[in-house]
Parts: structure tokens; sequence; C-alpha cells
């Protein structure tokens, strides 16, 4: 979730193969402590030997999915890499979710993907989509590679026709969900849905995804009715979570000793002046918002349906279509505009993080995408654009009370682990908006003294003991990593060519 997926801490198997398919269970909050039961006490930050430097990745035979695209990009880059033990981080990180997290097949004759988020063996929308963002510039060198990406889109657009307020999905569209924590939810769990937490990222990264493909390929196959169908629910969706005209349908509510696990007033959350803004009851991370008006999540819907117009126009021919979504794009847009600004204690302003309307807000950042750091990296603001850069940096500051700083990094968390909890993914979002070498290599410094051995991305690690950490298999982390070494392969070639 950031979870990032569900997000949940889920104790592996310190001894197990990440190419396994069955969630560990265990309590989702247990921090995964002690790295020494993972018998990696000689790869400790600083210690590490170019011998210990093998690769991670699964063997041949026993991987999910094989690109000769993405095996010619992993030597290309990791090529291009100075540093031995951040080339070894790479290859084990970038196919990842290739590796050990995809299933395709066909469902009624047509491409279908079923991507888990690692140790949770169930699809969560938003982070099957990020999963996959930094193989699409490869998608046309490659058939089978954009076979899978017609069968996530597809995937996706047969998820939210089943339920769009869920989050997470089964791979079997007609079984109860498996997760523990979700049995006894009260709200409308229908077949198919494994979690059922209404969050607006999760309708916006399928549209983010579609738009991606659509632009690199041109390709209409996975465009046909049942998406279309998905996409026209997807903005009729948002437009009843304005709440207009009434609450609208959703409601959640779960047993729970985590109060960010519930919500309040019979289900339906805080209070809020209705000005047309869409309500978002939980983050990225699946915690439940302090107030409904979640606004990186808000400022995500202008982007990704813009992008989602342009695909029904073009696709589709759609023009109708295209217009709904345009329409709630602009009228969103306007009003975070006149509501969802703040004053940054130095004349300027900043996004809010969350609002309700009635004029009380909350700033902060959470390391799960969207958050105010993240907008950037998924087009919903410019890099260069100042007030983005102005609500990046107080994010990235004492202002924001998961900012941490400790003796083995900095950088921001969330509540969903607790506090003192750096997230690997708000420091790789940090060295994405940098430009300046400085900051960036900084970061890639302590990404590399941080995965306690491990060779890849974690959900958390403490401040100030690495060995500490969430989430041994959490394949959106392992991919932003992976997509961040691509990107300055890109942009700072020489930079990534020194060592560190």
């Amino acid at each position: 979730m950031g979870r990032s997926a569900c997000g949940r801490s889920v104790l592996d198997d310190a001894a197990g193969s990440m190419k396994g398919k069955t969630s560990m269970s265990a309590n989702r909050r247990e921090v995964m402590a002690g790295a020494g039961a993972l018998a990696l006490a000689s790869s400790l930050p600083g210690t590490a030997r170019a011998a210990d430097f093998v690769s991670h990745r699964p063997a041949k035979a026993e991987r999910n999915f094989t690109s000769p695209a993405i095996e010619v990009e992993i030597a290309r880059v990791k090529a291009m890499i100075g540093d031995p033990e951040i080339a070894w981080m790479f290859e084990n990180c970038y196919p990842n979710t290739l590796d050990t997290t995809v299933e395709t097949g066909t469902v009624d004759g047509k491409p279908d993907t079923f991507v888990i988020t690692g140790d949770i063996n169930a699809m969560w929308l938003r982070d099957s989509s990020a999963q996959v963002q930094p193989y699409i510039h490869l998608v046309g060198r490659d058939p089978q590679l954009k076979r899978l990406f017609q069968g996530l889109i597809q995937r996706q657009a047969r998820c939210i026709l089943i339920d769009p307020y869920a989050n997470a999905f089964n791979k079997d569209p007609t079984a109860p969900s498996k997760l523990d924590w979700s049995q006894k939810d009260k709200t409308d769990m229908k077949p198919g849905v494994a979690e059922r937490k209404w969050e607006i990222d999760s309708l916006c990264y399928p549209m983010r995804l579609a738009h991606g493909y659509w632009t690199r390929t041109r390709d209409k196959v996975p465009f046909d009715e049942v998406w279309s169908r998905a996409a026209r629910l997807s903005v009729a969706t948002f437009r009843v979570q304005q709440r207009l005209n009434g609450p609208g349908p959703y409601h959640f509510q779960r047993e729970a000793f985590v109060p960010s696990d519930s919500l309040m007033l019979d289900g339906y959350g805080r209070p809020t002046r209705k000005i047309g803004l869409i309500h978002s009851m939980f983050r990225p991370s699946d915690d439940a918002c302090i107030y409904p008006y979640l606004i990186p999540s808000n400022l995500f819907a202008v982007s990704a349906l813009r992008k989602l117009a342009q695909v029904h126009r073009e696709a589709r021919g759609d023009a109708a279509a295209a217009f709904e979504a345009d329409a709630l794009a602009d009228e969103v847009e306007k009003l975070l505009h006149e509501h969802a600004l703040i004053d940054d204690g130095r004349g300027g302003k900043v996004w809010a993080y969350e609002i309700d309307g009635f004029g009380n807000w909350v700033f902060m950042d959470d390391a799960n995408v969207p958050s105010l750091s993240g907008l950037a990296i998924i087009d919903a603001a410019k890099r260069d654009d100042p007030l983005f850069r102005n609500t990046a940096a107080q994010a990235w500051s004492e202002r924001n009370p998961y900012f941490f700083k400790g003796s083995a990094a900095e950088g921001i968390g969330g509540p969903h682990v607790g506090l003192g909890m750096i997230w690997p993914m708000s420091i790789i979002t940090h060295a994405m908006n940098a430009d300046d070498d400085a900051t960036v290599l900084q970061c890639l410094r302590w990404l590399k003294t941080t995965h306690a051995g491990t060779g890849f991305m974690h959900e958390s690690f403490n401040k100030d003991d690495p060995s500490n950490f969430t989430r041994k298999w959490f394949a959106w982390a392992n991919a932003l990593f992976g997509q961040l070494i691509v990107e300055l392969a890109a942009r700072k070639p020489a930079l990534l060519a020194g060592r560190l």
C-alpha cells in the first residue's frame, strides 16, 4: 500500500524463495525485525563485497514471465552503473514484478494478466499498475510483453465492473476474499473482491496505465466495450463521490484495534461541506483519511481523467465519454485551486494534504503515491512547477509529522506502520524529483545502505536500524527503484557511472 498494497507488515519465511504465490499472513502490522534471521549478517551496510553480489532472481525456469526486451534493458542499464552494489540491487529489483508476481492467461479468448503485490496474494488496482509502469517504454519491442499489458488493462476493467469501490481483487472473480483481515468487514462485499476500501487512486491508476499503453502502441485491442464500460463507470463513481446529492452507496466499517482501518459515522466517514471535490475514504496506504478530501488523489484524478479522455477520443472515437472525463477534470481542478491551497508560513502557498471543505485542513505527507511529494511522478504536477516544488520541500521537512531523520537515513513514512519507520519509496520519489547531483547521490547512498543485505526494497525500515523492516517481498517498491535507475541512466548517466 503504498502499502503499500494492502500494505500491512507480512512476515515472510526468511529462508523462503520469493517466487511463492501464497501470502504469509501473520499480523499485518507486525514489524519484521531481526535481519539476522535472514543469515545476512555478513552483508550489513558497508561490509558487502563484490563477491557477495550474486543475483537474487529466481532461476530462469522458475520465473513467472520472461521478456527478451526486459533482459536487454537490464543488461544495458546495469553496464552503465559504476557501483557494483547498486547494479546488483537494480538487477534484483527491476524484473521482480515479472519474475515473481504476474500470472498470464486468457479469458473469453482475450489476454488476461493478474498481478499480486508480492507477499499478499491479491491484486490491487494501484499496485498492479505501478508495478508494470517501469516496463511500459519497452512494450513495442516484445509481443509477449505487449500481450501482458493488454491482459492487465482487460483484467483491471473486469475488476472495476465487479465493484468500482474495491481496492483489491482475487484472481478468481467468483471467490470470496481470502484475506484474513477483510473477512468480516461491514460493507457490500462482492465475489471477486479481496478488500473494499474506497480510494480515488484505485481508479486513477488504470486510467494512467491505459493512456501510457495507448500512446506508445496505438493498439486498440484492449479498448473494447468491456473497457469502455469500466472507464465510464469510473467517471460515474467519481461523480457519485462528489456527494452533491447524498452520501452515495459506499460505506465501510471494520472491527479493528487500529482506528484508521475503519470509518466513523456508520461507515460513511467524517462530515464534509459538499464543495464538489471527490471524497476518498482511504489513502493509498489503505489508512482512513482524517478529512475525506484527499488532495493528492484529487490532483491525480484531474490528470488521470484527461488521460482517459484522450483514450476515449483516439482509441474508440467516443467523444461523449471524453467530454464527461474532461468536464470533471476541469471542475475538480478549479475547485482545488479555490479550496486546497494553504499558507506555507513564509508568504507563499502549498497544497494541503486533506481538507473537509469547512476550512479545516491537515498538512502532512505519506510515502504512498499519490502523495504531495509524488505528484510529479504520476503526472499530477510538473516537476518544475513552483507550487509543487514548495509543497514537496515542506513535505520533506519537520513540518510533516511523518518525516523522520535517523542515523541510517532520512525520509517520509506514514501512520501505516508507525513512527520512525522510513519508506524507501519516499527516498526514491525524492531522488526522482531532484535535479542536483548531490541530492540524488545521497538518496542512492541511503537506498544502498538500508536494504539490510537483501538486495531488495522494503515497505519501510527503522530510521536508526535498517535490519528492522517490514515486507521482504514488496514488488511496487522494487519496481519504483528499478524505474529510478532507468531514469537516471537517461538523465544523469555520468552520475550513475560513478561509485557511491
